[in-house]
């Protein structure tokens, strides 16, 4: 029998790879996003399954359970929840303007507290279910101009080993969180900016296709916590053991590689309202593999779309 997956967050980068990857195993989806527009291109996009679109706003008063009963008079039930859904800002923090800030936390960390609220109230009544939570490496590690994020990021580590604590009691509720490093995704396009340069993902820089599939996989396998990127040990090491080390070079270094050269005017971004001009699976940041290795390159192509995503 099919699965019925809410994932909110589902009209851009992991959140829309994810419904792309649920929507191959035949499970029927409710799909929740601040635009209208954009769940329309995701709902075709899963065209061979059963798909719901519920435009939500995740920092609204009553959006999330709205969200659920509308999944239940649809469906039924509801056997996994997805949360993906986030915004990001870079700028120093005392420069970062303060309605700015609380509103990356209210969407990062308090919304995704939402989600996990309005999930657990009913699989506890169903006796089961799985929620997946995305994180990040930046809630185990921090990085300058990106105050708001990683304090959301932190939260969200706690809220996540607090709440499986709590879920001993019911080994078939499941609570999974999969924190991704660098990835290909508009996020840092869409962030709102008050930094002067436009940001990107330092690499290495994994695919959304590849965090989507740690995400699916969780469901199908629980695990309380799934790292996704290569370097995301070797920064938490550097960052526990090296505190003094890490501190020095982490300026420079995101410097480098974690801002382009472009510049941009003090701007809002994503953060109080969607941009669907800007969404999309990939941010652009790495070639898409699945379109390079089609054709003649047979199993070198299949091998390296595992791999990469």
């Amino acid at each position: 029998m099919s699965r019925v997956v809410v994932i909110v967050g589902a009209s851009s980068g992991i959140g829309r790879a994810t419904a792309r990857e649920f929507a191959e195993r035949g499970d029927r989806l409710v799909l929740a996003a601040r635009a209208t527009t954009t769940l329309a291109e995701v709902r075709a996009e899963c065209a061979d399954v059963d798909v719901l679109t519920v435009p939500t706003d995740v920092t609204e008063p009553g959006a999330l359970d709205a969200l659920a009963d509308a999944a239940i008079e649809r469906f039924g039930r509801i056997d996994v929840w997805v949360h993906t859904a986030a915004v990001m800002a870079y700028g120093r923090f005392d420069e970062l303007p303060g309605r700015v800030f609380d509103q990356v936390v209210r969407t990062d960390l308090l919304g995704a507290a939402g989600s996990v609220r309005v999930a657990l109230r009913h699989f506890r009544a169903a006796g089961a279910g799985t929620v997946v939570l995305t994180g990040s490496v930046l809630g185990h590690i921090t990085a300058p101009n990106m105050s708001a994020y990683v304090a959301s990021k932190w939260g969200l580590q706690g809220l996540v080993r607090t709440v499986q604590q709590e879920l001993r009691d019911s080994p078939e509720i499941r609570l999974c969180l999969v924190n991704p490093g660098s990835v290909d995704t508009p996020v840092y396009q869409q962030a709102a900016n008050y930094l002067g340069r436009v940001g990107r993902p330092p690499p290495p820089v994994a695919s959304p296709h590849r965090v989507a599939r740690a995400i699916v996989n969780c469901v199908d396998r629980p695990r309380r916590e799934v790292s996704v990127g290569r370097l995301n040990v070797v920064m938490r090491v550097g960052f526990t053991v090296l505190p003094g080390v890490y501190d020095i070079l982490v300026g420079p270094l995101m410097r480098l590689a974690g801002l382009s050269g472009r510049s941009i005017a003090a701007n809002d971004g994503s953060v109080f309202a969607p941009n669907p001009a800007g969404e999309a699976v990939r941010g652009g940041h790495l070639p898409d593999l699945r379109q390079l290795v089609s054709g003649p390159a047979g199993a070198v192509g299949a091998a390296l779309r595992r791999r990469f995503g």
